[in-house]
């Protein structure tokens, strides 16, 4: 079988899905491994690394494409390219498929085998597998030195012949992956954290990180059966926000994680509570790129509003390239070993194994999964 990584040309995505020695392992299997010319050399993987790997380097894309029995990559196919793809070949890769419909489509009708990442199973067997949970957990890290460098203070507290110079108080807004290791980096910063989320079950995770977890009455809320956070209803957001509003007012910074699986980030930190924050605080928006915690933030850029500093920078997983290539790819390969025969030295789907039945989103000329069908 022909496994093929083609390079990723989205603007700004820095990642690959696989590294010298996940290359090396592939071969190993049997697979002919097949790689784009240049596509880890942002993640510090030149093609000499995976040419003595066991890789073959290609310059053309659409035949690399159109040979593989298997596509691994970070980001989706463009249309263009699902047309390349062999019917019956298996393509993994974050596909956004609640907002790629025409895409999922176009999948299944080419009778492509379409994975999307983002389903995989938050269970204990698929956890080596899980790509979003570890690139959250990188995302985490990257907000808070992105607010480190861009608050005008320092962290921890520190006494000096001068004085003493109190830590930084820092809030977290969600603490799931992305959100714990926010607490964690900032705490070993030395800041004075504090952090929020709608799911009481967190709180014993956020208090071992030495955190204080805040409390806001709002009724019912909970979390999903993969642990994802709940939608809120209108009321409940309303209700938070005016919580929100004074803890936002306390903080030095501000770092939002709140996503909700499938759906638009919930707009947490409103205007009027940017407003009432201190000139010199910040805030990191890491829900950005699922549309924002933070009312007026610009995807993409760093802004100012009334002296506080609002940084909306997607893909941050991305600026860390090389431990961030290095888990992805070994989710991917953890994934395929799952499901790897080693005496036919194939790929053999168990379609009804449960985690393909979660992430298996086309698979012989339909869709799959119901919530796409539509």
């Amino acid at each position: 079988m022909v496994i093929s990584i083609p390079s990723e040309r989205q603007s700004g995505e820095t990642r690959t899905v696989l590294t010298a020695a996940n290359a090396a392992k592939l071969a190993g299997w049997g697979l002919e491994v097949r790689v784009e010319r240049g596509a880890g050399a942002a993640a510090g993987v030149p093609d000499s690394d995976l040419s003595r790997a066991g890789a073959v380097i290609v310059g053309d894309r659409r035949e690399l494409l159109a040979a593989a029995d298997i596509v691994l990559r970070v980001r989706k196919p463009t249309p263009e390219e699902v047309g390349w793809l062999k019917p019956g070949s298996v393509h993994v890769s974050f596909l956004d498929p609640f907002n790629e419909k025409p895409l999922v489509a176009a999948l299944a009708a080419k009778g492509v085998s379409a994975i999307s990442l983002e389903l995989i199973p938050r269970t204990t067997r698929a956890q080596k597998m899980d790509a979003l949970s570890s690139q959250a957990n990188l995302a985490g890290y990257v907000a808070v030195l992105l607010a480190a460098n861009h608050s005008p203070k320092i962290f921890p507290m520190m006494t000096t012949p001068a004085g003493t110079i109190s830590p930084a108080r820092v809030l977290v807004i969600g603490a799931g992956v992305a959100g714990l290791q926010a607490i964690a980096t900032a705490r070993r910063l030395g800041a004075r954290v504090e952090a929020y989320d709608t799911r009481p079950v967190v709180e014993e995770q956020v208090r071992s990180l030495g955190a204080k977890f805040l409390q806001i009455q709002l009724g019912e809320t909970g979390q999903t059966k993969d642990g994802y956070a709940r939608a809120l209803t209108e009321e409940q957001l309303a209700q938070q926000r005016q919580a929100m509003k004074r803890f936002c007012a306390d903080a030095d910074v501000v770092i939002t994680t709140a996503q909700v699986f499938g759906r638009r980030a919930p707009v947490i930190v409103t205007a009027e509570m940017v407003a009432a924050m201190r000139p010199g605080s910040v805030i990191v928006d890491g829900a950005i790129e699922s549309g924002g915690n933070v009312e007026g933030a610009e995807p993409g850029r760093i802004s100012e509003r009334n002296g506080v500093t609002i940084v909306a920078l997607p893909n941050l997983p991305g600026r860390v390239p090389v431990h961030a290539s290095q888990v992805l790819s070994n989710n991917l390969v953890a994934l395929l070993e799952e499901f790897w025969d080693k005496a036919a030295r194939r790929l053999a789907l168990r379609l009804e194994d449960e985690i393909l039945q979660g992430c298996l989103v086309t698979h012989d000329g339909k869709i799959r999964d119901e919530r796409f069908r539509a």
